[in-house]
């Protein structure tokens, strides 16, 4: 049963991939977020959306901070947060249990992947991994490896929505002023 989760997760994996990679190859997504771009908070929402993952981070940023230098920052991150924080749930419900159920079963084969596995299961890995976890979720850096630390602590989704638009407004606040600074 789990290679076929496994399986699964991959092929779904594989068509984002393909789908994302295609959005921006043709200019779709970039035609997408400049036309939303003109209503400052559809744009920025739109925007917000594409934040959260690896391959549609960079075309998010610039439509985010172009939004932020003709508007204003705080309700372009406000908005872009939403947006964000909703991709980002779209992604820890996928990643949060699989990809720690994955990275236990493969840790539990061997002793010393076993003494690896019980850092996992320590309080200060749990404390470092949140942290880690929002900074990166804050960063241009793809949210699915800050959603993977996040989901190995077993993070409940009534604190990671707080903690996902929190983290993606901070960063798109700081998006917003080096873009202004810039302009």
């Amino acid at each position: 049963m789990k290679q076929k989760l496994f399986f699964h997760d991959v092929l779904i994996l594989a068509a984002s991939i393909i789908l994302a990679v295609l959005l921006v190859k043709t200019g779709a997504l970039s035609q997408l977020l400049i036309s939303a771009g003109h209503g400052q908070y559809l744009g920025s929402f739109v925007a917000g959306l594409f934040f959260t993952s690896v391959f549609t981070t960079a075309p998010a940023i610039v439509a985010l901070g172009q939004i932020a230098a003709l508007h204003t920052v705080i309700l372009t991150a406000f908005f872009g947060a939403i947006g964000a924080m909703l991709g980002d749930i779209l992604i820890f419900r996928f990643i949060r249990d699989r990809f720690s159920e994955h990275l236990l079963d493969v840790v539990s084969h061997n002793t010393a992947a076993k003494r690896v596995g019980a850092i996992f299961h320590r309080r200060s890995f749990r404390l470092f991994s949140f942290f880690l976890g929002g900074m990166i979720i804050a960063s241009p850096l793809p949210d699915e490896l800050g959603i993977g630390l996040l989901g190995m602590t077993h993070l409940k989704m009534r604190r990671f929505v707080p903690l996902s638009f929190v983290c993606n407004f901070i960063g798109i606040v700081l998006i917003g002023l080096a873009a202004q600074a810039l302009a």
